[in-house]
């Protein structure tokens, strides 16, 4: 029974979520939160605040005691907003990992709402499409449109309630100048991505968060008495919602039926986003969801543990490997080419490269990716082509996963990998062992397919007691000349490699 935990370090909390797998299910075996406010200063000073650092710092500790006693297998610590924003996200990350052991990896606004995705499309059906999902935190608001299980469009906002409050609401209760250019300032984020959120027609919003978790208590307890309950928080009672939050000190905010004491310093700017969304995009309500980040996280987890086959996370990064192809222009047909031989290489010469089950899909991606480079500039493409990869938004993978790939399509020039380069320094000895091989595996399948005519009809790998031959089956009226030129040019670095001889023939 393999156990699982997803750690969120927000804005203005800390999460823990530990399940385990059972029938191919996560069963949920322990759930924890604590409030540290640890981005509570970033927008104002650029900073974590020491005090808040240590209080997160003790939290991890606990949940590190927590996640032990459960024997977790697997354990995955993901910062979003405060640590996106901070000049000392440095620093904090390695307190972490000297308290714990834990490496905490910042993830991108977008990635953060593709996860949130996940979670919610794992954990509930979904009847309405397409949907839109809304994530308000501490620091930012991710807005996800949905359909069909699949995301239409994403997009994260400087909108968190702590942000905003800390940034515009000086007095409690607020004053009315203040309260305006806090609603100036969210129509103005909101109106920036108003037509292509609008365009879609969302026919549902599920929201997740604190802050929608209260907005949905306070309007149960208002409309407490009346005969019928509903799911959905409406349009109107949000904005009447927010109205009387805005009226109110927070120590009357502090008595209403769930506003916690630290949810409600904070309430009043998270109403207001809520608000406007709704009023600005033509929205009926939204519907309350407990589950979020954690649970998109622990999806992935047990994906890339490879417990069970998620069709889900598949394509949302085959999705964002084509947008790459496109936005890059790339020759599509050329990457599927090359694609199509480098896993053919990787599962006939398994014997011999002995790599993770997971390269593969890590091979698959630079075979699609490696000549991005080629869109700033031919002079330097290969090093174009690691920073493009390991810097841009391919969502579905991890930093750590991104420079993966783009260490395996770094290398398919004059230069091979050595210890020393930059992108072999960032990844663990392991792993730098493991993409040298993958970019041999990459560079056979490049010159296999590289006079781009489709000269080569199929290719067929024998294994020899000297080595390894590669047939090469030509096209009609077809030439692999070139292609045996460039297999041979691979020879040496084959036998450095695998410690075998390569050999190539047209047949």
């Amino acid at each position: 029974m393999a156990t699982f935990a997803a750690v969120d370090i927000g804005y203005n909390s800390v999460r823990l979520k530990i399940a385990r797998l059972l029938g191919g299910r996560l069963h949920t075996i322990l759930e924890d939160r604590s409030v540290t406010g640890l981005g509570a200063l970033v927008f104002r000073d650029g900073f974590l605040w020491p005090d808040a650092i240590a209080e997160t710092v003790k939290v991890l500790r606990r949940f590190h005691r927590a996640v032990q006693q459960e024997a977790v297998e697997s354990v995955r610590v993901v910062a979003t907003s405060a640590l996106r924003d901070a000049r000392n996200s440095r620093a904090f990350a390695e307190w972490v990992r000297s308290a714990t052991g834990w490496r905490v990896e910042i993830i991108s606004g977008l990635e953060e709402a593709r996860l949130i995705h996940l979670g919610l499309i794992s954990g509930m059906r979904l009847t309405a499409s397409p949907v839109l999902m809304l994530d308000l935190g501490g620091g930012s608001c991710e807005l996800t449109i949905s359909s069909k299980g699949r995301i239409r469009e994403t997009v994260s906002l400087p909108l968190g309630a702590v942000r905003l409050t800390n940034e515009f609401l000086r007095h409690d209760p607020p004053r009315k100048p203040e309260l305006r250019r806090l609603r100036g300032f969210i129509q103005r984020e909101i109106g920036r991505v108003e037509d292509r959120m609008v365009r879609l027609k969302p026919g549902a919003v599920i929201a997740t968060s604190g802050t929608a978790e209260s907005l949905a208590a306070v309007a149960k307890g208002l409309e407490k008495g009346k005969r019928k309950q509903v799911v959905v928080t409406s349009r109107v009672q949000v904005r009447r919602i927010a109205k009387l939050l805005a009226r109110r000190p927070v120590d009357e905010r502090k008595k209403l039926a769930g506003v916690g004491p630290r949810r409600a310093e904070i309430i009043v700017a998270g109403a207001e986003v809520y608000a406007e969304l709704l009023d600005r995009y033509h929205l009926p309500g939204f519907r309350y969801s407990p589950l979020g980040l954690r649970d998109g996280i622990l999806a992935q987890m047990i994906s890339d543990h490879g417990t069970r086959s998620v069709k889900r996370i598949e394509s949302e990064r085959w999705d964002s490997i084509r947008a790459a192809v496109d936005h890059y222009r790339v020759d599509m047909d050329h990457a599927l080419k090359v694609r199509e031989s480098a896993m053919s290489l990787f599962s006939s010469l398994k014997s011999v490269h002995r790599l993770p089950p997971e390269y593969q899909e890590w091979l698959s991606a630079a075979a699609m990716l490696y000549e991005v480079g080629d869109y700033v500039n031919r002079n330097g493409r290969h090093r174009h082509t690691y920073y493009i990869i390991s810097h841009s938004e391919i969502l579905g993978y991890t930093p750590q996963q991104r420079r993966i790939i783009a260490g395996i399509a770094r290398y398919l020039g004059k230069s091979r990998p050595m210890a020393g380069d930059g992108p072999m320094k960032v990844l663990p000895p392991a792993d730098r062992v493991c993409v040298r091989k993958a970019a041999l595996l990459l560079r056979l399948a490049r010159a296999i397919n590289l006079g781009r005519g489709n000269a080569v009809r199929k290719q067929r790998l024998h294994m020899r007691a000297s080595g390894v031959e590669i047939a090469l089956h030509p096209g009609p009226r077809a030439s692999v000349d070139l292609e045996l030129w460039a297999l041979e040019k691979e020879k040496t670095y084959f036998r450095e490699v695998f410690g075998r001889e390569l050999s190539a023939a047209a047949v």
